[in-house]
């Protein structure tokens, strides 16, 4: 099957909220809920989306965007590298059809090249249960750079995981 990275278009927002409810109900992605997928995929922050085709069905997305003063990885990054430029790395997820297939790589060295081209270092926050996210970053030379609580809904938190890409 051939893998397909392309910038996300507007055109593809309902396919990638149709995927984003699947991947909650199997994995609890993202830990806020899904009640407004379209609202979600689409932050006043955004400065990349992709999707991941299989066979010219979407089955992954990613995100990058501009760090707001609730990033953890971003506050983290900037307290080592205080004149360090950045993006957000975020809203990656691989619907089951996509999975173990390389999409979810391909989505990461997609945004990895475009931070790179854009003269940015790329930050991230994975939580705890996301083990094989987490495992992907670390393959992929993503540093660790520490950990933090996120809080979510009402009073809810879990352990989440910050990193930086490779220069």
């Amino acid at each position: 099957m051939t893998i397909r990275v392309r910038p996300r278009a507007a055109t593809d927002l309902d396919a990638c909220a149709r995927l984003l409810i699947e991947v909650h109900g199997t994995d609890g992605y993202p830990v806020e809920g899904v009640a407004d997928p379209v609202s979600w995929l689409t932050p006043a922050t955004a400065a990349g989306a992709w999707v991941g085709e299989l066979e010219g069905a979407v089955v992954g997305h990613a995100l990058v965007g501009t760090p707001t003063a609730t990033d953890d990885a971003a506050r983290l990054w900037k307290e080592r590298e205080p004149l360090a430029q950045i993006l957000v790395f975020g809203r990656l997820f691989v619907g089951t059809a996509g999975r173990n297939r390389g999409v979810g790589e391909r989505l990461v060295r997609t945004a990895m090249t475009f931070a790179a081209e854009q003269e940015q270092r790329l930050v991230l926050d994975v939580m705890d249960k996301d083990k094989a996210a987490i495992r992907l970053y670390e393959r992929l030379g993503w540093q660790h750079i520490g950990t933090t609580t996120h809080h979510f809904g009402q009073g809810n938190r879990t352990e989440a995981h910050c990193y930086v890409a490779p220069s």
